[in-house]
């Protein structure tokens, strides 16, 4: 019966009941977690910031166990044994608690920083004794209690700290959550507000549901411009900010938050309170003076929190923010003809986004080119769509959407945004290449040679090419996979994300060596899922000829979508036939799961940017 009743407990906990969204993201990170609760591993402690998913990342790894769940809670800090109440007597001693839990075979161990000491010594207990496998959560930058501590620093149990969710799993998330499309630049957004803190994150995307608006122009995206909601949650997280009571402070937290998006200079505040407020985090002052709120949360609270007057006052207009915006749109352009692309601070043209005010067209197609190149492709259109919003002249941001269209392998939109007129910068090369045009492709290569390089037909770049891009164009050349590689890497390490994987992909037809075939193969899924749907040439139908007949077909239909059990059902064969050929296929193709699987089938339908 005490089983049956820790059982029901968890599964009604609320912080589980919290999270409505499948779990998405931290796959490694479950494996790992659930290796150290197999059998012969004494458990794990998982440590991370605030939101980080601790919990259901726990509540994933003991999904379908036996397992027994206490937590801490701030109000029972000071009453012993508090939070095993439900498992123990009333009255016990540490022994006797230890005696008395000795049969259980796996305890998880929710909010241990706010375990009460006896509780805290339980576990440490248990731990030592090493007949319970034991999965331990805290909060980082908490205080936690020594006995807690103790497990990892006295080498007890291993311990994982979560990084801040990335991007891309973010992304995963969010479309998990959403229930609809969100174009990136609002992908971008939540991600920038909630720096990781995922239960912030659902509490945003909760908030801005009723005011997302439908792009036009797009494939049923949504996105969200203006303020940001102060919800619950968000008070909850700055609310040290508001409680602030020294009128000095206050008086330079709300200059700095009607600055934005530009930062203020030491030399415009008063350093004494500006001493303060950066000794206790609010405020962060770099090396050359520029000094700026430390949250991206924190200037929309502050600016909400003021008054009508004192805002119409303060605030800063988008024609203000001219010369800033230029600034980075030459920044932005240096980048690009230096063959740099690593991602460079744009505050300006994010915050003009974000107010839904118009972006110039002029930037809006450099900031479209630099994602392009970045390798993301769908960001680079959604720049591009921006940019055809506004008044100026909007050729340029037309040919870009065109060409983040194109390389998604969408010709017929492409075609469509083109309407039409004489394609430039490229766009009659990837018109063509999306069609499936090859000969026409390289034939309409004029001022870029390095698309040449990327058809795989480097004889035909005509003018010279420099730096890294004649690399690569010499080694394919020559046909050497291991310079391939290389230039890939330097490709990668200067931001050319789609560039490194594609020239991934052609090392593994050059490769001889079959391991430093899958090598490369690896790395150039993983690139090119970072890529935004990317579809060109170089990417298409990497792998399937090493193949089986059978396992061709059986990974044709997983990257389609289809479950184990459907294609079982559709190919008349066992669940346990299909996974066992997906294995097979997974180690041919150097894939973890199946979710590599797009990025290496050639599918009868393309994802759009």
């Amino acid at each position: 019966m005490a089983a049956l009743a820790v059982v029901t407990i968890f599964e009604r906990d609320a912080k589980t009941l919290e999270l409505p969204w499948p779990f998405t993201g931290r796959e490694d990170e479950l494996d790992l977690v659930r290796g150290a609760l197999t059998a012969a591993r004494p458990g794990i402690v998982v440590t991370g910031p605030a939101g980080s998913g601790k919990t259901r990342l726990a509540t994933e790894a003991v999904r379908g166990t036996d397992c027994a769940k206490v937590a801490g809670t701030p109000e029972t800090r000071q009453i012993s044994f508090a939070a095993f109440a439900h498992l123990l007597p009333e009255s016990v001693s540490l022994h006797r608690a230890v005696q008395l839990l000795s049969g259980t075979r796996l305890l998880l161990v929710d909010d241990a920083h706010l375990l009460d000491d006896a509780s805290a010594a339980l576990v440490h207990q248990l731990a030592v004794h090493g007949r319970t496998r034991l999965l331990v959560v805290a909060t980082e930058g908490a205080p936690v209690p020594g006995a807690i501590s103790r497990l990892w620093t006295g080498e007890l149990l291993p311990r994982l700290a979560l990084e801040p969710l990335p991007r891309e799993e973010t992304t995963q998330l969010l479309a998990a959550g959403a229930g609809e499309g969100l174009e990136p630049l609002t992908v971008n957004r939540l991600y920038r507000l909630c720096q990781g803190d995922l239960r912030l994150l659902r509490d945003l995307l909760g908030a801005v549901r009723g005011l997302l608006a439908s792009v036009p122009g797009s494939s049923g995206e949504w996105a969200w411009r203006g303020p940001v909601p102060i919800t619950a949650t968000v008070r909850e997280r700055t609310a040290h900010l508001l409680d602030r009571t020294d009128p000095d402070e206050r008086e330079t937290l709300e200059r700095l938050a009607f600055a934005e998006p530009l930062p203020l200079h030491l030399d415009d505040l008063d350093l004494r309170p500006l001493e303060h407020l950066e000794a206790d985090g609010p405020v962060h002052v770099d090396d050359h003076g520029a000094v700026r709120l430390a949250h991206p949360l924190y200037g929309p609270v502050l600016r909400a929190a003021a008054g009508r007057l004192r805002a119409r006052r303060l605030s800063r207009t988008p024609d203000s923010c001219g010369a800033a915006l230029a600034a980075e749109s030459a920044a932005l352009t240096r980048g690009i003809e230096r063959a740099d692309v690593r991602a460079i601070p744009a505050p300006v043209g994010e915050w003009l986004l974000d107010e839904g005010a118009w972006v110039p067209a002029g930037y809006a197609a450099v900031r479209a080119r630099f994602s392009r190149l970045r390798g993301e492709l769908r960001e680079a259109a959604a720049w591009a769509r921006e940019g055809l919003r506004g008044p100026g002249d909007r050729v340029s941001c037309r040919d870009e959407l065109a060409l983040a269209v194109a390389q998604s392998g969408d010709a017929t939109t492409a075609h469509e945004i083109l309407g039409g007129r004489s394609h430039g910068g490229g766009a009659a090369t990837w018109l063509a290449a999306a069609g499936g045009d090859l000969d026409g492709a390289v034939a309409a290569i004029t001022d870029d040679g390095y698309d040449a390089v990327r058809l795989g037909v480097p004889e035909a770049a005509g003018g010279p090419l420099s730096g890294v891009f004649r690399g690569h164009a010499d080694a394919l050349a020559r046909g050497d996979g291991p310079a391939l590689d290389r230039a890939a890497q330097e490709l990668e390490e200067r931001g050319f994300l789609l560039f490194a994987a594609e020239a991934h992909a052609q090392a593994v037809r050059a490769h001889r060596e079959p391991r430093a075939a899958r090598t490369s193969r690896t790395r150039a899924v993983a690139l090119a899922r970072r890529c935004q749907g990317a579809r060109t040439p170089a990417l298409s139908g990497l792998v399937l000829g090493e193949l089986t007949a059978r396992q061709r077909q059986i990974v044709t239909l997983a990257a389609a979508g289809l479950s184990n059990r459907q294609i079982a059902e559709k190919l008349t064969l066992s669940i346990r036939t299909v996974g066992n050929h997906l294995y097979s296929a997974y180690v041919r193709l150097g894939a973890s799961d199946r979710g590599a699987l797009p990025w290496l089938v050639e599918l009868p339908q393309a994802q759009p940017a």
